[in-house]
């Protein structure tokens, strides 16, 4: 038996707690970072409990008859504690059904949490899913390393480093996020007609908030930057969450320089992630920029997102 409570403002200590302590939670679950752009989405994350006290949570924002889980955020998904098993989801997952279409909500977008970030194997929801006839909607490729057995870099990426260590470039933690984002706003309009998910507001306003896990990093020549990377870091991977670098920089190598140094400095975490090379919801791959990241020894896992109708909710498992 399992009770599903909408998240208030008065829960947002047991909800970080839980997300603290669970096997699949990160920072970007933490309410200080969810709520930020609480304006644009309307939030309709649960609290969801047993016998034994709260037993998961679901970040989640509501659109129309449509749940999401997160519309704001890169990826969602059922946050679980050390209690959930196989049998206990399958339950959970079918109660969820019966009560999101109880509520009005005819379908559920599920963005799962990529297994990278998981801290004990935690994919009892996709097996879930599965036995409910989830839809698979779309598939992105992660380009990641692997710390424990790193795969050596292309020549060409090692040229690049060289040319600008060569030019006496520096690599360093950074500050300058309004310099940093000035040309990220550029080379995203210019190569795809769009610009950062966050504005510099938001961006500056969240690293202040979680300082030890966004971080810009830059490469400059002493007078300009050459390429910077925001890293978002869970403990257990190093995600390179915005990346630019100028015209110049990419002819000199700054943008090389930086993540051989960025992949250094995050040695001790299990993954360096540095995100996905899709466009049109993960039909298209850009070819060029996972050979890129793969120079750097990166291999693929993938990140899916699965829809459930839910009309036919009260059916059992099978």
């Amino acid at each position: 038996m399992f009770a599903f409570e909408p998240y208030t403002d008065e829960d947002a200590a047991r909800w970080n707690s839980f997300i603290a302590a669970s096997r699949n939670g990160t920072f970007l679950f933490q309410r200080g970072y969810m709520d930020y752009h609480r304006d644009r989405f309307q939030d309709a994350s649960l609290l969801i409990g047993n016998e034994g006290g709260l037993i998961a949570v679901l970040p989640a924002s509501r659109s129309g008859d449509k749940l999401v889980s997160h519309g704001g955020l890169t990826y969602g998904g059922l946050v679980v504690d050390d209690r959930m098993t196989s049998g206990q989801a399958l339950a959970l997952f079918q109660a969820l059904a019966e009560h999101l279409a109880g509520t009005g909500i005819g379908s559920l977008l599920y963005k799962t949490i990529p297994s990278i970030y998981h801290r004990v194997p935690t994919e009892e929801d996709l097996y879930a899913l599965f036995r409910l006839d989830a839809r698979l909607v779309r598939r992105d490729v992660l380009s990641v390393i692997d710390n424990r057995m790193r795969l050596p870099f292309q020549e060409r990426r090692r040229r690049g480093a060289k040319k600008a260590a060569a030019k006496n470039m520096i690599v360093a933690e950074s500050d300058d996020w309004a310099g940093f984002w000035n040309l990220l706003a550029a080379r995203l309009d210019e190569k795809y007609g769009t610009r950062p998910v966050h504005t510099i507001e938001e961006i500056r306003l969240l690293a202040g908030r979680f300082p030890d896990n966004i971080r810009l990093f830059t490469c400059n020549d002493g007078t300009a930057i050459m390429a910077g990377v925001v890293m978002y870091d869970t403990g257990q991977v190093a995600h390179a969450q915005y990346i630019a670098a100028s015209e110049e920089g990419r002819q000199n190598g700054a943008q090389d320089l930086l993540f051989d140094r960025l992949i250094e400095t995050f040695a001790d975490r299990r993954w360096f992630d540095f995100g996905i090379s899709n466009e049109q919801n993960g039909y298209v791959l850009n070819e060029g920029l996972a050979a890129y990241k793969e120079g750097f020894g990166a291999r693929t896992i993938v990140h899916d997102f699965y829809e459930l109708s839910l009309p036919g909710a009260g059916r059992a498992i099978g």
